[in-house]
């Protein structure tokens, strides 16, 4: 019977020891009297953690005589539940080449995180041997995973590769995916991505082509070592440039060229990203293994803590249209510290109500029947485009084992920047599409406090970019549609005007004698965590906004405030301070304003109050419109491109469906 790769062993071709965990698991030897005499005298080495010289290929890895790894690890563990859940996979065969003297122990897991053995076979001699093992899927509902460890007795062990097959592959779809790489002036990292794709030649088997969005005034195409990436492809590389309309303008590009050109999935890529190409495989499988069309979501590792998970599934909080972590998982967790098989929580299948679009799958049925992306510029067209497949009972998978490295969001802090406007303007526009609570009450309280915390923290500029953006939805959806291509020129110079948003070039003129520096450590720890405490520390600081400014700090700055003391409750009792940017790189100077705090108190309680009052009729109005802010021919318009209706869907009752 023929049989269908699922998943292969994987390991990095580098040999790199910081991501070397991800992929196998190294312990401290055993007795060799376990397995087998031993030799007088003899001494058994230990090596300890992973050992990148056994790292031999791609594919293959030496297992010292005397040892055992295990390969239950996040690359190479094989996500059961996953499989068992979404796709008609029934069953699995787990295939391992091994040569030497040892055994191959088969585990599993439950959702609580409890491994146990379920099947082993021994195996001796220098000529390579084929072990299998027919495993079922009937039993991970909840949670689990299955992996391997290879035991070496009287020699070391040559494993020659590994994979896990389908033993119905007539059960499974057929269909390639075009990856969609959306990029603005980074040529070295837009390159590195293309590199590392043309270095594995598999690819292809997956993929259509490489559709790269260049927005950027620096093109791609002009770095040196554009043309030898290029070649590497073999022609399955495509540039388009455009205007700059952000990321949602770039995704949707992708997405639009991947139906027109008949591809059954788009991949979304962020372009400042190292990939692990196996993922890409992986995510193309499971889709075309899917009970139904399904968006495949991959994970996001820190591009700095190279075995620390970032991102694995998120949720959105529906009252107050947030993100979160999904139930049960967490944030960060490295896996050089807490082995896959040591981590309960791991175990638990995880459901998503989105995916990122530093990595994502979506099967372009699911763009003709739901649209593309809402015209957000940046920041929740991710998030915005998975509870509109929600809402169309199209399921999010984030996809154990599919990942990439991406700069971690806790590296920086654009929402004191100007993607202030964009992190208020369509967190609202996606409540008044999806929140399930009426009048959206919760979220616009949040939304006001927020805001108020910026005034009160001499965050003036940030402050005002969030009322521009409460402001702006007023206008109505197709103001945000018309405004795409210049809302970010618009928030970079609505913020400039601004004190604190202006980098200093002599913040040392502006110390003096009385000027200290505020410790984070100890700022996080005079948080306030009760509802009392918070309520006294906001009383505190509404009344410092009444009192004069101190002469003193008109002249000096008071203190100067790392990125990590930048909490309001210190901020707010300050007059004047030296600021620091998320990345270090610059200072500002916050100077409390009595009279523009005023204002922007006044203004935001005046935008807020009018949102309350006619949120059910713009939720209303921007409902109606959808349509035409996500559909093909509106997008089309915006990219001035070619667009084939009879390749997208018909309209019956207002409703998308797919074309026959």
């Amino acid at each position: 019977m023929t049989t269908e790769i699922l998943q292969r062993l994987v390991f990095p071709v580098d040999r790199d020891p910081d991501v070397l965990p991800l992929y196998a698991e190294g312990d401290s030897g055993f007795s060799r009297e376990t397995f087998g005499p031993r030799v007088p005298g003899e001494v058994i080495t230990v090596p300890g953690k992973e050992n990148p010289t056994q790292v031999l290929s791609r594919t293959t890895y030496r297992v010292p005589a005397g040892h055992r790894t295990s390969f239950g690890t996040y690359f190479n563990a094989f996500p059961a539940s996953y499989w068992a859940t979404y796709t008609r996979v029934k069953e699995v065969e787990l295939k391992v080449q091994v040569s030497g003297s040892g055994m191959v122990m088969v585990s599993r897991s439950n959702a609580k995180g409890h491994g146990y053995r379920v099947a082993s076979q021994a195996f001796q001699g220098q000529v390579q041997e084929e072990i299998s093992f027919t495993l079922p899927l009937n039993t991970f509902g909840d949670g689990g995973w299955y992996w391997f460890d290879v035991i070496a007795t009287d020699s070391d062990v040559s494993l020659e590769g590994a994979t896990w097959e389908s033993a119905k592959a007539t059960d499974l779809a057929a269909g390639k995916a075009s990856v969609a790489i959306t990029t603005f002036n980074r040529q070295a990292d837009c390159v590195e991505v293309l590199r590392q794709l043309g270095a594995d030649a598999e690819l292809s088997d997956v993929l259509d082509r490489i559709l790269v969005v260049d927005q950027g005034d620096r093109k791609v195409s002009d770095h040196p070592e554009f043309a030898t990436v290029a070649e590497s492809l073999e022609g399955l590389l495509e540039i388009i440039e455009q205007p700059n309309l952000g990321g949602s303008g770039g995704f949707s590009r992708g997405m639009f060229e991947a139906v027109e050109r008949g591809s059954k999935y788009v991949m979304l890529l962020d372009d400042d990203v190292r990939v692990e190409t196996e993922g890409i495989k992986r995510a193309v499988r499971f889709a075309n293994a899917a009970k139904t069309d399904t968006i495949v979501g991959g994970h996001m590792f820190s591009m700095y803590e190279r075995t620390k998970l970032h991102a694995l599934a998120e949720v959105i909080d529906s009252r107050r249209m947030w993100w979160t972590p999904a139930p049960g998982t967490k944030l960060e967790h490295d896996f050089a510290v807490e082995s896959l098989r040591s981590t309960a929580w791991l175990h638990e299948r995880a459901v998503a109500d989105y995916n990122g679009w530093w990595m994502c799958l979506i099967p372009t049925n699911v763009v003709r029947e739901i649209g593309l992306s809402l015209p957000l510029f940046i920041k929740w067209d991710d998030s915005e485009y998975g509870l509109r497949a929600r809402e169309a009972n199209i399921p999010v998978v984030s996809l154990p084992g599919a990942a990439l490295w991406h700069v971690p969001f806790t590296s920086k802090d654009d929402s004191l920047e100007w993607q202030a406007y964009f992190h208020t303007r369509n967190r609202l526009i996606a409540g008044l599409l999806h929140t399930r609570y009426k009048s959206g009450k919760l979220l616009l309280l949040d939304s006001f406090a927020n805001t108020i915390k910026h005034v009160i923290s001499a965050q003036y500029s940030t402050a005002h970019l969030r009322d521009l953006a409460a402001s702006d939805i007023l206008r109505g959806p197709a103001y945000v549609r018309q405004t795409l291509a210049s809302c970010v020129g618009k928030a970079r110079e609505e913020r400039s005007k601004f004190t604190d948003a202006q980098p200093l070039k002599d913040p040392q003129s502006l110390i003096g004698l009385e000027t200290g520096t505020l410790s984070g450590a100890r700022v996080r720890q005079k948080g306030a965590s009760s509802k009392l405490g918070k309520a006294v520390t906001a009383a505190k600081a509404v009344a410092h906004q009444l009192r004069p400014v101190a002469n003193s700090a008109k002249k000096t700055a008071q203190t100067v405030v790392p990125f990590p003391a930048q909490r309001w409750w210190t901020l707010a009792g300050l007059d004047s301070a030296l600021v620091f940017s998320s990345d270090g790189s610059s200072v500002s100077l916050y100077q409390r304003d009595r009279d523009l705090a005023k204002r922007q108190f006044e203004r935001s309680s005046k935008l807020y109050r009018r949102l309350a009052s006619e949120w059910d009729s713009l939720s209303e109005l921007y409902r109606t419109h959808m349509d035409e802010l996500v559909g093909p021919q509106s997008w089309a318009e915006v990219f001035e491109a070619e667009y084939h209706p009879d390749r997208w869907v018909i309209r019956t009752d207002d409703s998308w469906s797919l074309a026959d």
